[in-house]
């Protein structure tokens, strides 16, 4: 049985979440604070986690970050109140994989985690090691170091980064990034890809305003350049 964890501080939003969660099949873990969520990450192997990002003891980026650099690469999806498009990068650089702006509907959520739940299967012939100019990546784990430099790529970061060196050269339409990674009933859009895209920059990039290996194709989509 696929494992969820709940990080919600709000008791009543985190039972709603559990009984909705538990209804369509799913074990559930419900937890009310970012220290708890780490230490249970770390004990219960959830598949996929929902972190709330104000919560208390430690929020939820802080949260997302210490899951990821202790290795654990399953799919963490953000809730919060906040839509300012800072804040979304704020949590894909922390190693978040989506974002879920409250208030937001039981099938809108339903459908994200089952599109993140969902493997592609990308990256099978890809090797694990990867020099991008001056940045290593492990594939696998998706640890990204550059210099003195760390970073945990998302899981979505990976897909896409995946998808995009499978390609490599060729440019890769935004709609066909959606549509294999997240699917279509994940209620994407094409500023989700962006918003990934500007995160993968950040830590890949050495100056990501003006990137040499993930390349913006106008009107189209992006395109790897090794």
């Amino acid at each position: 049985m696929t494992r969820i964890l709940i990080a919600e501080d709000e008791a009543d939003m985190a039972m709603g979440l559990r009984d909705n969660l538990q209804f369509e099949g799913y074990e559930v873990i419900v937890v009310s604070d970012g220290e708890e969520a780490v230490r249970t990450a770390a004990e219960q192997s959830p598949d996929l986690i929902l972190l709330d990002v104000m919560m208390p003891k430690m929020d939820g980026l802080e949260a997302c970050q210490r899951i990821r650099q202790s290795g654990f690469m399953v799919p963490i999806l953000m809730l919060t109140a906040k839509s300012q498009e800072i804040d979304i990068v704020r949590g894909l650089e922390a190693g978040a994989d989506d974002y879920i702006t409250k208030p937001f509907s039981v099938r809108e959520l339903l459908a994200r985690i089952k599109a993140a739940l969902r493997r592609t299967g990308a990256g099978k012939g890809l090797a694990k090691i990867l020099r991008i100019g001056d940045a290593t990546v492990d594939m696998v784990k998706g640890h990204v170091s550059r210099g003195d430099q760390t970073a945990m790529l998302g899981y979505f970061e990976l897909e896409i980064l995946k998808m995009l060196v499978e390609n490599a050269e060729q440019p890769v339409e935004r709609n066909k990034i959606l549509d294999v990674i997240w699917g279509l009933e994940g209620f994407p859009v094409t500023r989700t890809v962006d918003n990934h895209i500007v995160s993968l920059r950040r830590k890949i990039e050495p100056d990501p305003k003006n990137p040499r290996h993930i390349v913006t194709v106008h009107s189209i989509g992006y395109r790897f350049v090794p």
